[in-house]
C-alpha cells in the first residue's frame, strides 16, 4: 500500500538528497505501508518523489531522539517542541528514495484537490 505524504521542501530536498534518514509524525499508519509518495508543501505544491519504509520507531521522545537525532535534521529544540503534546512518538526510517524526473500536479496524478496535512492512503 501506498500513501500520499505532505513534507515541508527543505526537509522533502533532504531525503532525495540522501542526508535525511527519518521522517517523524504524531501518529502513522494503520495498514502496512510500503511506499510513502511526497508532496512538497508550499511553494513547491507538487509530488517531486517516493521512498521505501524502511521500518518505522516508536516510543517516548527521549527513545526516539537517541535513536534517529543523526538522521534526523531537525535540531533538539526543534524536535521536542513539534512532539510536545504527545508520549509516543514515530519515526519512519527512509529507504531508497526516489526523486521524479519531473514534479507532477496533485491533482493530475491521483485526482485528489488538497494535499492531506499529514498523510493520505492512495488506491494502487
Amino acid at each position: 500500500m501506498k500513501v500520499l505524504m505532505s513534507i515541508k521542501p527543505e526537509f522533502a530536498e533532504r531525503i532525495f538528497n540522501g542526508e535525511k534518514e527519518f521522517e517523524f509524525r504524531k501518529r502513522v499508519f494503520k495498514w502496512d505501508v510500503k511506499t510513502v509518495v511526497v508532496y512538497a508543501s508550499y511553494p513547491i505544491c507538487k509530488l517531486i518523489g517516493e521512498f521505501e519504509v524502511g521500518g518505522i520507531l516508536s516510543g517516548d521522545p527521549q527513545f526516539i531522539w537517541s535513536s534517529t537525532c543523526g538522521g534526523s535534521w531537525i535540531s533538539n529544540e526543534s524536535f521536542f517542541d513539534y512532539f510536545s503534546d504527545r508520549k509516543i512518538w514515530h519515526a519512519i526510517k527512509i529507504r531508497r528514495a526516489t526523486r521524479y524526473p519531473e514534479p507532477l500536479d496533485l491533482k493530475s496524478r491521483y485526482w485528489i484537490d488538497r494535499p492531506p496535512q499529514s498523510f493520505q492512503y492512495l488506491k494502487s
